[in-house]
Parts: C-alpha cells; sequence; structure tokens
C-alpha cells in the first residue's frame, strides 16, 4: 500500500490493473485520452495487457464486448461525443446480460460542447442507449474514490452481469492528488475470476451457448426484459451506496453528486460551523438510486437544494425518485458546464434560509 501523486485518469488505469484487467479498447477523447496512454506505456512493459485503438468509440464499445465473450477481463474509457456512440455497444452488453465497464469522464455538451467538466451525461450513461436502463453507474467524488471504484466495478460487472460504469468528470480526470494505491488483496478484496461467456455455465471447453441479441418474436423479449428488471432489483439492496452527511437534524439537505458533492460537503461544514442546520445526501449509486434512503432523509425536514452542473438531469433524477412531503420546499442550483465551490454553495443556503424566514 502505497501513497502517490497521480492525475485522475493514471489513477483509473491503475485502478483497473489492481482488478485484473488485461485489455483496453478505446479512441483518443478529451478528457480521457492520457488513460489510454497510461495503459499503452504499461502494455509496452507486460506482454500479457492488450490495447486496441479502434477507428471511433462505436468500434471500441463492440471490441471490448468481443473481448469479454471470449473471456477477457477488458474495460473501456469515454466521454461527451465518444459516450454516445457507445451506447449501442452497451445497449448489447444490457441486452445481453454481459459484464461491461467503461470509464466515463464527463464533458460540457450538447454535442462537442465543451473538453473538460460538466454533468451533463447523468441521462446518457444511466438510461442511453434503447433499453430500459439496467446498467449499475457510480459517480465518483474525488480521486480516491476513483480507485476504490475502478477496482469495485470489474467485481460489480463480474458478479452481477450488468453493465458496468465509473461517472466521473474532466476535473477528476486532470486533477493531480495524493492517492493510496492498495493490492486489493491487501483489504481482502477477492476478485472474481473471467471466463469465456460463450461457454456454458459449467466452463467446458467443447460444449457452447447461443446468446442472443435479437428476438423473433415481440413475446420472446417481453419475457426476457421482465427476467432482466426482476434481476435488476434483486441486486439492488447489496448494490445501492450513498453518503449521508448530518441530514438526522439538518432543517436543509443539500442533494450532489459527484465532484459538486465534493465541495457541498465543504460547505456543510462551513455552515455547520455557524451553526445553521444543513446536511448532505450523496447517491454513490446514481443507478439504482438509493430511492428509500433518500425519502427516509426528508422526515420533518424545511428544504432540499439540488446542486448540479447540469440543467436538470440529476434533478429530474433526484425528484422522480422521492416520495417529498406538501410543504417540502424544493430549490435548485443549477450550472451546466461550470465548477461549484464550496462559498457558492454556503451562499445559496444562505440565500434559502432568508426566504424561508
Amino acid at each position: 500500500m502505497t501513497k502517490e501523486l497521480i492525475t485522475g485518469n493514471e489513477v483509473l488505469a491503475k485502478g483497473a490493473l489492481a482488478a485484473g484487467a488485461l485489455m483496453m479498447t478505446g479512441y483518443p477523447i478529451t478528457p480521457t485520452t492520457e488513460m489510454m496512454m497510461y495503459w499503452a506505456q504499461n502494455c509496452a512493459k507486460n506482454p500479457d495487457l492488450k490495447f486496441l485503438q479502434t477507428e471511433d468509440e462505436m468500434s471500441a464499445g463492440f471490441a471490448m464486448i468481443g473481448a469479454i465473450l471470449a473471456g477477457t477481463r477488458a474495460f473501456s474509457a469515454s466521454a461527451g461525443p465518444g459516450n454516445v456512440l457507445m451506447q449501442d455497444a452497451f445497449s448489447m452488453a444490457e441486452n445481453m446480460r454481459l459484464p461491461t465497464v467503461a470509464f466515463i469522464m464527463q464533458r460540457g455538451g450538447p454535442s462537442t460542447g465543451t473538453v473538460i467538466y460538466s454533468q451533463q451525461e447523468v441521462n446518457l450513461t444511466c438510461f442511453g442507449g434503447n433499453g430500459e436502463g439496467l446498467r449499475i453507474v457510480y459517480s465518483t467524488s474525488g480521486l480516491q474514490d476513483l480507485y476504490d471504484y475502478a477496482i469495485k466495478s470489474f467485481n460489480t460487472a463480474w458478479k452481477y452481469r450488468f453493465p458496468t460504469f465509473v461517472l466521473g468528470d474532466g476535473y477528476q480526470s486532470k486533477m493531480l492528488s495524493d492517492v493510496e494505491i492498495y493490492d486489493p488483496k491487501e483489504k481482502n478484496i477477492e476478485i472474481i475470476d473471467a471466463h469465456p461467456y460463450l461457454l456454458n455455465p459449467n466452463k467446458t471447453v467443447d460444449t457452447y451457448i447461443n446468446l442472443r441479441n435479437t428476438y423473433n418474436l415481440e413475446s420472446e423479449l417481453h419475457e426476457v426484459l421482465l427476467n432482466h428488471k426482476k434481476a435488476f432489483r434483486d441486486i439492488m439492496p447489496e448494490v445501492i451506496e450513498y453518503e449521508d452527511i448530518h441530514t438526522l437534524d439538518a432543517d436543509i439537505v443539500i442533494f450532489a453528486h459527484g465532484i459538486v458533492a465534493a465541495a457541498a460537503k465543504d460547505a456543510v461544514e462551513m455552515l455547520r460551523a455557524k451553526n445553521i442546520k444543513v446536511g448532505l445526501f450523496r447517491p454513490i449509486t446514481l443507478s439504482p438510486f438509493p430511492r428509500d434512503s433518500a425519502c427516509q432523509v426528508l422526515k420533518n425536514k424545511k428544504a432540499i437544494l439540488i446542486a448540479e452542473s447540469s440543467l436538470g438531469q440529476f434533478s429530474r433524477l433526484v425528484l422522480s425518485n422521492l416520495y417529498c412531503p406538501e410543504n417540502l420546499r424544493i430549490y435548485e442550483m443549477l450550472e451546466p458546464a461550470v465548477g461549484i465551490n464550496s462559498n457558492e454553495i454556503s451562499q445559496k443556503v444562505e440565500e434559502i434560509l432568508k426566504e424561508m424566514v
């Protein structure tokens, strides 16, 4: 176990290595390009590692699926328009219950937008493609999160066989910070083995199965989707994660995710120092969303503030999952394509308090 001063992109690559990944597929796109560069450098040192730079992100997504079907623990990474192009492959993985892992470092949109930061890929990552959104999405709040959830994402994907994402952003990609790098064995984390998914469940080499991505009858697909939905619901209690800070006695609860939640955490401490009763609820899994825990937090609260670097993608996700008391006031702080710092959140909370008097 060591402390290293590294960037977020390097952290994710190191996390993938620690989780036993053997192959990365991808196409260069800011802000994830350095992740591929670091992986390629490791491939030059270790012949067991593979890297495939494809002609575009669509090809990268399907190349990842091909490697996984053959039994290789593979992953990809992208952002913005590249994330859009990968949705076809992610939908295929959802339909066939394949253990895909993708690191999505959000950038501003729509389209090319900006190349560094926003939180505008929540809809796309959680619900993109022509499926039902049966995906597991971890929203990270800093570089240590990137390492921890990079490792966890592989285990989650291979255990439950749903597409799994680490959703960060351009700030986390580019920032430099001390990160605790560890071997999963040091923390008693067992890495789940990969095996060829074209083989039957007992993994014999002479018997194969037919994994289907298309169905002749609507009734066939109907049954498959209902079974997938049931399987997703069954794993939710094991997968759901969230962070709850000072919400028990809070009058106002901030809802935030990702790097904005890191700023909100500092804001909560600043406001608490002024004897202002405010708390933070941070969903770590945006999908599945921690609905029951979030609703429990709302009891006896006066207001909630939803803060995000988007024009309401996270807000819609939150409000669609909450059973809000009639007297609860709902405020939004929507700042697409720019960061939100702790002082701005603190100021917004104090404005809300004055309005409520």
